[in-house]
Parts: C-alpha cells; sequence; structure tokens
C-alpha cells in the first residue's frame, strides 16, 4: 500500500491535518491511522472543550483567532453547528505583580485583535456579585470570543469532510517507522502492513513520543493526568457564568451543574493507559478554594468525573510543529499542553501548508518550532490552565 501522506493519530488534530490537505490538494492521497475508533480515551473526547485568546505569547492568541472563527462559521462550513457559547474567561490575579502581567498581557493580546478588558475587584464583583473579590488586585475578562463547544463535533465535522474530499482512514496501530536515507520511507502497521509514503505527521497525541522514537527521536511530550469534576451547587446557579481561572483551580457553568479542575501538587508523568481518577482532589485542593472564592459553594455534591490527558511539553508547554529538522519529511504536531483542541484549525491548516508548500503561508507558526526543542530554548506559555 502507498499515500502521499500518512497521518499517525486521527482525533482532532489528524482529522484537521487531513481535511486540510485534502481541500487544499484534491486527489491527494492522504491516509489517516487510528488505533481506537471509539476515541474513548482521547484527549479530544475528554476535553473541556474550550476556546480563548487570553494567552501569554502573540502566535497562540493568532492561532486562537483563527480557530475562533472557524468554529463560528462551522455549520455553514460543515454543515453542524457548535454549540459555541462564548461567555467568555476570567482570570483572576491576587497582587500587584499579577495584575501588572494581566495590564501587559491584555495589551498584547488586543493588538492581535483579542477584546481582552483588565478589570479591577470592584469591576468584577459588579459584573459577578457572587463572587468574593476581597483579595483580589484584578482580573482579565474576555467579553468576546471565548467560551466552550462542541468538541466531538468539531472531530466529527474535520473527519467527515476529510472522507467526503478522499482522504482514507484506517483503524490500525502503527508499530514502527521504515527510515531511508534520514526519511521515513514507510510506516508500518500492525494489520495492514507497511504503507510507502513521501510525508508522515505524528499527530499521536499523549503517544507522540513514542512514534518518535520509532525514528531515532527524542520528544519531551508526556502524558499528565487530569480528573475533571462535575458537581451540583444548588446555591450557585449562575448559567450565565464564565469559565474562572482562579489560583488553584478552574471553573466553568454546565447546564445547571459546573465543572471544574485543578492541577495536582505532584504533577508529573503517568502511564498513557492510566486512567485511574486521583478523587481526593475535589475535597483536599478544590473545594475549600471555591468555597472561599464564592459562598454559594457551601453545599456541593460530585455528580461524576472523567480523567483525561495533557499532552504535556516539559520544555515551555507550548504546541511542537512543523518538519523535523533530523527528518525532514516527518512533520509533528504534538505538545499542546491542553489546548489542541481549540488550537486544531490553525495547526491542521499550517501543517497542511508545510507538506504541500514546504513553508508557513497564513500564519507564520515557526515560533513552535521543532528546531527550539532540539536546541533546548524555550519559548514558554504562561497561562496554562
Amino acid at each position: 500500500m502507498r499515500a502521499d501522506v500518512v497521518v499517525i493519530g486521527g482525533a482532532v488534530m489528524g482529522s484537521s491535518v487531513a481535511y486540510w490537505l485534502t481541500l487544499m490538494q484534491p486527489g491527494l492521497e492522504v491516509l489517516v491511522v487510528e488505533q481506537d475508533p471509539s476515541f474513548a480515551r482521547a484527549s479530544t473526547a475528554l476535553s473541556v472543550a474550550s476556546i480563548r485568546q487570553q494567552f501569554t505569547t502573540a502566535v497562540n492568541v493568532e492561532i486562537s483567532r483563527f480557530g475562533l472563527q472557524f468554529i463560528r462559521d462551522f455549520k455553514a462550513r460543515m454543515g453542524l453547528d457548535l454549540g459555541l457559547k462564548e461567555q467568555g474567561y476570567l482570570f483572576l490575579a491576587q497582587s500587584t505583580e499579577g495584575a501588572a502581567t494581566l495590564h501587559d498581557v491584555a495589551q498584547m493580546q488586543r493588538g492581535h485583535g483579542a477584546a481582552t478588558e483588565v478589570w479591577t475587584p470592584e469591576q468584577i464583583k459588579a459584573r459577578f456579585p457572587w463572587l468574593e473579590v476581597g483579595d483580589l488586585s484584578a482580573g482579565s475578562f474576555g467579553p468576546t470570543g471565548e467560551g466552550w463547544f462542541d468538541n466531538m463535533g468539531l472531530m466529527s465535522g474535520f473527519r467527515a469532510m476529510a472522507k467526503a474530499q478522499g482522504a482514507r482512514f484506517v483503524t490500525d496501530r502503527v508499530t514502527g517507522l521504515r527510515m531511508a536515507g534520514g526519511q521515513v520511507a514507510g510506516v508500518v502497521l500492525e494489520r495492514t502492513g507497511e504503507v510507502a509514503c513521501t510525508h508522515a505527521v505524528n499527530a499521536a497525541g499523549t503517544r507522540a513520543a513514542e512514534v518518535c522514537q520509532m525514528a531515532g527521536l527524542d520528544l519531551a511530550v508526556e502524558p499528565r493526568k487530569r480528573t475533571v469534576f462535575v458537581i451540583d451547587a444548588p446555591n450557585a446557579r449562575h448559567p450565565d457564568a464564565p469559565l474562572l481561572v482562579d489560583a488553584g483551580f478552574y471553573l466553568r457553568p454546565e447546564q445547571n451543574h459546573w465543572i471544574t479542575a485543578t492541577v495536582p501538587q505532584d504533577d508529573g508523568p503517568c502511564a498513557a493507559d492510566d486512567f485511574e481518577p486521583d478523587l481526593h482532589l475535589f475535597e483536599q485542593m478544590i473545594w475549600e478554594q471555591l468555597y472561599a472564592r464564592a459562598p454559594g459553594f457551601d453545599a456541593v455534591k460530585v455528580m461524576r468525573h472523567w480523567v483525561g490527558h495533557y499532552a504535556y511539553n516539559t520544555l515551555d508547554q507550548n504546541a511542537i510543529l512543523g518538519p523535523h529538522p533530523e527528518v525532514p519529511n516527518l512533520l509533528l504536531c504534538n505538545g499542546f499542553s491542553g489546548h489542541g483542541l481549540q488550537q486544531s484549525p490553525a495547526v491542521g491548516r499550517g501543517i497542511a501548508e508545510q507538506i504541500l508548500t514546504g513553508s508557513w503561508q497564513t500564519l507564520d507558526l515557526s515560533d513552535l518550532s521543532v528546531g527550539r526543542m532540539i536546541e533546548g530554548r524555550a519559548f514558554r506559555e504562561l497561562a496554562v490552565v
């Protein structure tokens, strides 16, 4: 078997790459390999499905600006309404230095088209009177262009359109890469056998480092476990609430309930198949802080929970994109550290441009190059939620 491009990983990132490739060059032979078509443990399916423009690096703001418009236009483009709820993100700061950072970052974000506003504690209280603001120095709020949407709808739309445009999807497991002359000559599948190719794309999510190892390459991406709680708080019904990012947790409304999570204090790598929930996190880390921020959460019940994995870039928590300098026909779209879903429209387009033209065309993503990883030159994103 042969394909022009073999995409390893068929969740939202791989499906986006396949969509853009077949849109930009009809007739291109694109094969997408996914070992679990149920996506039961894919980061895409287990995402909290949010999008924001409040990032600390300009390229991430630009990536999300494109993603936002793509999601807004999804029904016209794909025939599916993703139910985008633009209720904003509210980042809170508790120090003078934190407030100064919010002002500086907001100025950068506005320079790239975002609508970020920085509020005093009094302004936060006026807009969201159910919040306690006595310990706050400021907050930054995105009044438009931030919120949450249908994660599986985005992936399904990419997949359906990619298939309609000629991409092939196969259920199989990649077991190796055949190398020749410093290039990927073929992708070896467990059942199908070898697929010869001109380009290969690593869209393997938390298993991205395993794919790179097949080419003799190291990649500083590892799975990090995140336990997400769905809670009921009968004294806190605020369906118009934003996604709140506080010092020790985040929170957003989900119909009549809430979704909340935190980063474990002992955060570190986990096994790719470890989906055992850390149930102690709600009682020991989240609830006390949540109640202090909003007294309406005095009575809370955990309704359900789930575990997702971040494909965590240990160098700088930013995406790793483009051709690998040591294996130039192997393209990476990895290490999104929790931001991959919202970044998939722009990243899929960018990877397709690299394959078809050899360079970034619509949006310059060179700050996120693979080269910085090899050099150990961090390009850090500070707003990792």
